[in-house]
């Protein structure tokens, strides 16, 4: 049982982790290949809210597997406090970025209608424009909260 719960910590934490790297890898490459810059914005919409889905599923399955860890034995419980604690604001950070930011840039973009062709002046763009760099520094910072909660697990080996 207990390989089967440092397992699920294993494979959950790891698949966000990666897809969260694979999303930031392939994003700039999209912008490249599709020529309407517009249209790559509603796959990368799509995508980022997909990923933000599988984290907060991938957290929660995380945190599962740890509370029942947990109870295993005091030593562990401690042991596993800061990379549950890591996974929690990742979910948080997660969900402040799906509903504070890409939300409203997806309204941001139906109003302008053409990103690519508003002006950065365009108080609406300036506004998207500050809402993209928040989404990209969250989804950096839960990158690397990652990476020290993924360590912080594999190093509390029960």
């Amino acid at each position: 049982m207990k390989y089967t719960l440092r397992f699920i910590q294993f494979f959950t934490l790891g698949a966000w982790l990666g897809s969260i790297f694979y999303f930031t890898a392939i994003t700039p490459g999209l912008f490249r290949i599709i020529p309407n810059q517009d249209q790559t914005g509603l796959v990368v919409e799509f995508a980022i809210t997909r990923l933000h889905t599988l984290g907060v599923a991938a957290g929660l399955l995380f945190m599962l597997a740890s509370a029942v860890l947990a109870t295993t034995s005091q030593s562990i419980a401690k042991r596993l406090m800061l990379p549950a604690a890591g996974v929690t604001l990742m979910i948080v950070l997660t969900m402040i970025s799906q509903h504070f930011v890409i939300r409203p840039m997806a309204g941001l973009r139906r109003e302008m209608i053409s990103v690519a062709a508003t002006p950065s002046t365009n108080p609406l763009r300036a506004q998207f424009d500050r809402l993209h760099s928040a989404s990209v520094d969250l989804e950096g910072a839960i990158l690397l909260i990652g990476f020290a909660s993924l360590f912080l697990t594999v190093r509390s080996e029960p």
